[in-house]
């Protein structure tokens, strides 16, 4: 018995534009009926498999709440599993990569709370063109690389998103 498709428990099509709320809400309602708190006087059979239901469900609702993750995982069904690490042959992006990492760094020598936000705010605006231009050719077989490069893209935003949120707490602090 194979694993379901995350779309398929939580009752969804495959996309990648989704209403979050709606995954959400469908999340807590599962999350309910599979809690190992649930089968506490189960038989020992049951209770593990509320546990491995409980934690499939929480996998699929991590993946798909997650626009990078979610767009791995919809390239994935379309045409098998993605390389985590890949050469990226882009000088652009790699570039672009490196500043981006220097400006954080300046970013954390200064504590520069102002300057934090507005860099937040950037690749918040970055993060929503690359879900947009993900989201036009994910399921199109001839723009399968350009999905991918998109997919890595968001990946790096995406980690970069949550170093920018570390240093803010430690600045916090």
């Amino acid at each position: 018995m194979g694993t379901p498709c995350h779309f398929a428990l939580f009752e969804l099509q495959p996309s990648f534009n989704l209403d979050l709320d709606q995954l959400a809400t469908r999340y807590r309602e599962l999350a309910r009926s599979v809690h190992p708190d649930r089968f506490a006087d189960a038989s020992e059979r049951e209770q593990r498999l509320a546990l491995e239901q409980s934690a499939s469900l929480n996998e699929a609702y991590q993946t798909l709440k997650s626009p990078p993750k979610r767009a791995r995982y919809l390239l994935a069904l379309n045409g098998g599993e993605l390389p985590l690490e890949v050469t990226v042959h882009d000088p652009a992006f790699l570039l672009q990569q490196m500043e981006l990492r220097e400006e954080l760094e300046d970013l954390q020598d200064s504590a520069d709370m102002a300057g934090i936000a507005a860099f937040k705010r950037r690749l918040k605006t970055a993060q929503d063109e690359l879900n947009q231009s993900f989201a036009a050719c994910w399921n199109d077989a001839v723009q399968r690389e350009q999905a991918e490069r998109l997919m890595r893209r968001m990946q790096f935003l995406d980690k970069l998103t949550y170093e920018v949120r570390q240093l803010e707490e430690r600045l916090d602090d």
